[in-house]
């Protein structure tokens, strides 16, 4: 697939069938997560991997967006490690091109992912559900697994909607 193709192809997966999936794919995605620019290469992500359906339906119940999570078959926790991070607005930064590396990765291999945000709430409850060391912080909780359906659209803005200063009129 082509960088640009996958940008604009790439869309947030909510529904995903049965399928299992590989841990080669799992590892590809991290390796992705990975591969984000951070400043001066602190790197400051660290994952969590859930594939275990048991947790994964507990883990679904803190989160209004459940039926993503009990659907999915792969959760993956993306925390930061304070002790890696030295602006905090920096560092998270880093921390969503990492999710976005994944959720590109994701659509790159075939499958589909989707980033949670609304679990944050319970980011305290989730940590200990999932035994995330007090120190990490829950950044991001991304759902994947094989999408139930493909093709679904989506509309972005004119870019003369979002260029603040007309650039190209």
């Amino acid at each position: 697939m082509e960088l640009l193709e996958g940008i604009y192809s790439r869309r947030s997966v909510r529904e995903f069938t049965d399928e299992a999936v590989k841990r080669g794919e799992i590892r590809e995605i991290l390796k992705a997560g990975s591969w984000a620019p951070s400043g001066l290469n602190n790197q400051p992500w660290r994952f969590l991997v859930v594939d275990d359906v048991d947790m994964l339906q507990k883990l679904a119940r803190y989160t209004t967006d459940g039926e993503i999570i009990a659907s999915s078959r792969v959760c993956i926790a993306v925390c930061a490690d304070p002790t890696a991070m030295y602006d905090e607005i920096k560092d998270y930064m880093a921390l969503g091109a990492c999710v976005e590396n994944m959720l590109l990765a994701a659509h790159g291999i075939g499958l589909g992912a989707v980033w949670l945000g609304q679990i944050l709430n319970q980011a305290e409850a989730v940590k200990d559900l999932l035994g995330i060391p007090k120190e990490m912080k829950l950044a991001a909780v991304v759902a994947l697994g094989r999408p139930a359906r493909r093709g679904q659209a989506s509309e972005r803005r004119e870019l003369s909607e979002l260029i603040l200063d007309g650039y190209g009129e």
